[in-house]
């Protein structure tokens, strides 16, 4: 798989795990879905060193901290899922991150956060690539 095939595909999956994180009654009810915050945020990581559980748990704990950031509506940090292997699967990533928020304002504000800036001081020397993708709802 070419890198941009990979990068178009982690899109398109990012978007479709996402609907795991929501609640239910949104996964039973489509129309629910215009009520989920219209701005998707997803995050793939690669760590330097993937064999490392210590480096991978200093990033999930280091993402974990950004719950405590006001915009930030909703979180899922998760790692690659073993599903059914098939071509379009990309699961080479090492940790992800998936959030929403209320408007582009509130991504904007969560960017400048003190809180985000100290996770990226604290944890960039962890991964060697990161692919950010972000959405509107339409």
């Amino acid at each position: 798989m070419t890198d941009t095939k990979r990068r178009q595909f982690l899109a398109t999956a990012g978007a479709l795990a996402s609907l795991s994180a929501l609640p239910a009654s949104a996964q039973a009810n489509p129309r629910a879905s215009a009520e989920l915050p219209p701005i998707l945020h997803m995050v793939y990581f690669w760590l330097k060193d993937p064999t490392s559980t210590e480096d991978k748990q200093k990033l999930i704990d280091g993402l974990q901290s950004l719950r405590a950031i006001p915009q930030v509506h909703s979180l899922h940090i998760g790692v690659p899922a073993n599903t059914l292997k098939r071509d379009v699967i990309d699961n080479s990533f090492d940790v992800s991150e998936l959030m929403f928020f209320e408007s582009v304002k509130a991504q904007d504000e969560y960017q400048l956060h003190p809180i985000h800036k100290k996770f990226i001081e604290d944890c960039a020397h962890l991964w060697r690539e990161v692919v950010v993708r972000d959405s509107i709802s339409v």
